[in-house]
């Protein structure tokens, strides 16, 4: 029988092996990395919201009225007024019929696809789709299907087919992806699931607080809402808290709330996380968010810009896959970063397919002019190597 050491030492060996790392700070620019001062280009707080202090000082108050936890799952005693605000807040900046809010943007994937779709049906997702969205589809008992990126042809193939065989047919993307940071083909796609009458899922956890007139997404970027069926994302990246959430048609969240097994089975976040939330929703959508967004933006043009010099770069989000290829050359130069005071993690294989290892840059509105410079001067030098 093989051991977990087995395992272990198999991972270690094909440089596959990950371990957890401290931060003794709190989220910035700048954070205390296993006791080592270093400008942070991993968080995926892209607006600089987790430390937030209307945001903080909401949290706290809502420690003193709510207490520290919610005490059950949701469809028990854990409903409280604070994750109905949060829900009713979210419903309304999406013009939804209303909204569902979870512990995680996980469980928001896996209880949604998984409650939604069941045997007979079928789950066709984009090829990058994030792995909770995957881990839904699987779990639901649909028939999977698997499109390349973008792949629009292929797209259309699998739902001719789908429509002709299947119950429900659920079509399921990203705003912005992930790994990548490029974005879906969202009005085609649309133009497809009107076509042959297909569900749309968008999850905007890399697109809210980056793109949109409020900060809302790439679907208010492109003004599609009443053409997405679900719309899915997280509270804790530029929102700056933690959370998941969908908005979709009452009949939708209903079903989610009845089969979403994530959902029911899980105990409530903590009502303060759902108030800070709603305090987070509130910036990020007003004049200072939008201040912030402008920020993030003119960052991401600079660094790309500035790294033009070696490779092509075309900015599309706040993450920029710096490409490596192997396994080993990837986590050597991210070594190489932090020994020069950068935290840029390396992205490996399973998270990326085999041989497309990186560095994954993610650029917030806190970060300086200094702090580009001095990231791309070190990742041109490394060019050289």
């Amino acid at each position: 029988m093989r051991s977990p050491q087995d395992e272990l030492l198999e991972l270690e060996q094909r440089s596959l092996r990950r371990e957890l790392r401290w931060v003794g700070s709190e989220q910035d620019r700048e954070i205390l990395l296993d006791g080592r001062q270093v400008l942070n280009f991993a968080s995926n707080d892209y607006l600089g919201l987790a430390s937030h202090p209307e945001i903080v000082a909401a949290m706290k108050s809502a420690v003193d009225e709510w207490g520290a936890g919610s005490g059950a799952s949701r469809l028990i005693t854990g409903s409280m007024s604070p994750h109905r605000n949060l829900e009713n807040t979210i419903a309304l900046l999406k013009d939804c019929e209303a909204a569902l809010s979870f512990s995680t943007g996980y469980a928001a994937a896996v209880a949604t696809v998984s409650g939604l779709m069941r045997k007979g049906d079928t789950v066709i997702l984009d090829k990058l789709a994030h792995a909770s969205l995957i881990d839904g589809a699987r779990l639901s008992g649909a028939t999977v299907r698997v499109f390349p990126h973008n792949g629009l042809a292929k797209l259309e193939r699998l739902l001719d087919s789908s429509v002709r065989e299947s119950g429900r047919v659920l079509i399921i993307t990203e705003s912005v992806f992930s790994m990548d940071g490029d974005v879906a083909l969202l009005d085609e796609i649309i133009s497809l699931k009107k076509k042959y009458g297909a569900l749309l899922l968008v999850d905007e956890a890399h697109g809210l607080g980056v793109y949109g007139e409020r900060g809302l997404g790439l679907i208010e970027h492109l003004g599609c809402g009443d053409d997405v069926d679900i719309h899915m994302g997280t509270l804790g990246k530029a929102a700056g808290v933690a959370g998941g959430y969908i908005a979709s048609s009452q009949s939708i969240i209903d079903l989610v709330v009845n089969k979403g097994r994530a959902f029911i089975y899980s105990t409530a976040p903590p009502p303060a996380q759902a108030v800070a939330a709603t305090k987070a929703l509130e910036i990020l959508t007003s004049g200072e968010g939008r201040e912030r967004t402008e920020k993030l933006w003119s960052n991401i043009e600079k660094l790309t810009s500035m790294l033009s010099v070696v490779r092509k770069l075309t900015p599309s989000s706040a993450i920029i896959p710096w490409m490596v290829g192997e396994v080993d050359a990837a986590v050597e130069l991210s070594n190489r970063l932090l020994e020069s005071g950068f935290f840029v993690p390396a992205i490996r294989y399973p998270t990326v397919p085999r041989g497309t290892a990186r560095l994954r840059i993610t650029v917030t509105a806190n970060h300086t002019e200094a702090d580009l410079s001095r990231l791309a001067e070190v990742l041109i030098g490394s060019e050289d190597r």
